[in-house]
């Protein structure tokens, strides 16, 4: 994916994103719990990166984790997530890039269901929904 890269300064990110899109796709931030306008869609589409609109994850692999985030057990394909460590908390987590602009989407977490068992648990503001 490195070929198609999106790169902007920050301040094209300020004016494209708004202030809590910003917070959180470009400075790692979360929006509260049951907040965002995807926790509880259930509509059948396509989930897109806010900042650069790279296809991220299907509505068939969306499900309820009850943790009051849009919640999915694995990406469109491999290449449009990137992972890194994050201890930011005190505790070891791993979060989930897009691997097209870098934008902060979520975590992963090993609770999930079958057949992945994964949660990619990603907030509604990092994401632009496209409906099928």
């Amino acid at each position: 994916m490195a070929d198609n890269r999106v790169e902007k300064s920050d301040q094209e990110w300020k004016q494209e994103l708004g202030d809590e899109a910003y917070a959180v796709c470009r400075l790692a931030g979360t929006e509260r719990a049951f907040s965002g306008k995807y926790w509880d869609l259930k509509d059948e589409g396509v989930y897109h990166c806010a900042c650069c609109e790279t296809p991220l994850f299907r509505s068939e692999t969306k499900y309820d984790s009850g943790s009051g985030w849009p919640s999915f057990f694995i990406p469109v394909s491999k290449d449009v997530i990137t992972e890194k460590k994050d201890i930011s908390l005190g505790m070891e987590r791993t979060e989930v890039l897009c691997s097209v602009c870098d934008a902060h989407l979520g975590h992963v977490f090993p609770d999930g269901p079958p057949p992945t068992g994964l949660r990619y648990c990603i907030n509604s503001v990092s994401l632009n929904f496209v409906p099928a």
